[in-house]
């Protein structure tokens, strides 16, 4: 049912607005009913934050923002959903048109500004989803108008403990002024201490949630020192390599919709995203899983991501311009990938590549 209205919605979809395709999409999912997908190759499972994945595919935060349809997103395949952007109080973000397609270049570009509708709103629609199986996370973020941003990051650990399979600490968007700035080592270790601290006084009986810090592809070497020290430091569970790009490369073919603010995702993001995800695993080394995110729209690319590093991959803008078949398309090709590299699990695959990604060329 959903494969063939996806097929059929697609080009019409492809017609609207971007935000109000974007809109209606996540309503058709919230109201079609669904089966949950055949159950995945056992081969496919991964464990990452000690949380079990039943696959590494995740759908990445910024499609369902407000925890609409979570469990149906799940049902697609996919091994687990992020949720939000969610910040503690409502915002409308971003004047519209804030959504933009570079159709020839297969991107979006969007300076939507956590338009959320809150804490408590999504913390509601998350309690009634208790008792039901599967991971959802959620990207926690700050207002715009905060004064102490860290403190809002902290009340959404404690807003949504027991309710979140893991926390996403998004310091990374490039569409909140100066939310960037907490990347910066002092603000992020007092930032990580803070939110670190609150985790665990929130802990329940079933343990400690996992806290990931999702970063920015646009960091320096330097910066990314930095970052990955005080992660390291601060012991956070997992990282998520990366958010929207503010860079614009000048293989782009669109080059009128190029010229508009806001984080740039889809293709052209890869070879950047991925080549900061290689360089964040050989950082790393071990201590904690990697994310890896953006540019995924093929079997290829996912596969790609988990040599470079990634234990687990999300995707998105992807979708607009693959479909839900993208999602079989990565895990036919992960089992593929199996078999090429002679592994009984994809954990072994993990950073197969990293070290040789770090010797290319800078990705132009």
């Amino acid at each position: 049912m959903i494969g063939i209205f996806d097929r059929l919605a697609r080009p019409v979809l492809r017609t609207l607005d971007p935000e109000t395709a974007h809109a209606l999409v996540v309503k058709a999912l919230a109201l079609t009913p669904m089966r949950s997908p055949p159950a995945d190759d056992r081969r496919l499972a991964m464990e990452a934050c000690g949380l079990r994945f039943p696959n590494p595919i995740g759908l990445a935060a910024g499609f369902d923002k407000n925890a609409a349809a979570p469990d149906a997103a799940l049902r697609l395949g996919f091994g687990f959903v992020e949720i939000g952007t969610v910040t503690p109080r409502p915002q409308p973000g971003n004047p519209r048109p804030r959504m933009f397609r570079l159709e020839a270049d297969a991107a979006v570009i969007n300076r939507l500004g956590f338009n959320n509708d809150g804490f408590e709103v999504v913390r509601e629609r998350l309690a009634r989803r208790v008792g039901q199986t599967g991971i959802v996370g959620v990207n926690v973020g700050a207002n715009r108008e905060a004064i102490d941003r860290a403190a809002d990051y902290v009340a959404g650990i404690k807003t949504f403990a027991g309710l979140a399979s893991y926390f996403a600490i998004n310091v990374s968007s490039p569409n909140t002024p100066g939310l960037r700035d907490l990347q910066h080592r002092t603000a992020l270790d007092d930032l990580l201490a803070r939110v670190i601290e609150a985790r665990d006084r929130t802990a329940t009986k079933g343990g400690r949630t996992p806290v990931l810090l999702k970063i920015a592809p646009d960091l320096t070497l330097g910066e990314l020192d930095d970052v990955v020290a005080v992660a390291r430091r601060r012991q956070v569970d997992g990282m998520i390599v990366s958010n929207t790009t503010i860079a614009r490369a000048a293989s782009l073919r669109d080059r009128v919709a190029a010229r508009e603010g806001g984080g740039m995702s889809g293709r052209p993001l890869f070879g950047l995203s991925t080549r900061i995800l290689a360089e964040t695993f050989v950082r790393a080394e071990g201590v904690f899983p990697l994310v890896g995110v953006g540019g995924i729209d093929s079997g290829e690319t996912a596969l790609a991501k988990i040599k470079a590093g990634a234990t687990l991959v999300q995707l998105y803008s992807g979708l607009v311009y693959r479909g839900l078949g993208l999602i079989r398309e990565i895990k036919r090709a992960l089992l593929g990938g199996l078999e090429a590299g002679r592994a009984a699990a994809l954990a072994e695959l993990v950073g197969r590549d990293a070290a040789a990604r770090t010797a290319e060329p800078w990705p132009g």
